[in-house]
């Protein structure tokens, strides 16, 4: 799995022009599952997200989490993270984890996370999405699973 995190003021979605979507501040995830991603994975990512320690405290040093703060999560599925850009310059979507599959296990990791305690909100899997992120410091980070090492 692959999350692209920002921290976030607040974001939201509208999904296909019509719902909108917000938290306020927390963490705005973009992600992807690839194929060969499983519930491992999921939890794995799940649980290096909730206690990423990211968030300012009062020596304005990164050393508060989602957990510690009470923030929000925005999470939105995001095939295009499966890509592979080493040929061309066309992007190959082949690492994307079949869509039934994806969206399983996306829905699991929103499941899991809230069960870790924090508040989720999503985006609709499949639909077309406006995301606005009003990013915090900037703050963004990149996690694959793959890089954490453990499960797969």
């Amino acid at each position: 799995m692959r999350a692209v995190i920002q921290r976030a003021l607040s974001a939201s979605v509208t999904i296909n022009g019509g719902e909108t979507r917000s938290i306020g501040p927390g963490l705005a995830v973009f992600l992807g599952v690839v194929k060969g991603d499983a519930q491992p994975e999921a939890r794995q990512l799940a649980d290096k997200l909730a206690g990423l320690r990211i968030f300012s405290d009062s020596e304005d040093k990164m050393n508060l989490s989602l957990s510690d703060t009470g923030g929000q999560v925005l999470l939105i599925p995001n095939f295009t993270l499966g890509t592979d850009c080493k040929k061309g310059r066309r992007p190959s979507f082949d690492l994307a984890a079949p869509p039934a599959a994806a969206r399983e296990l996306f829905l699991y990791f929103a499941d899991y996370l809230s069960g870790l305690g924090v508040p989720v909100v999503t985006g609709e899997f499949g639909a077309d999405m406006r995301v606005p992120v009003e990013n915090d410091g900037p703050v963004t980070i990149i996690l694959d699973t793959e890089k954490l090492g453990g499960t797969k």
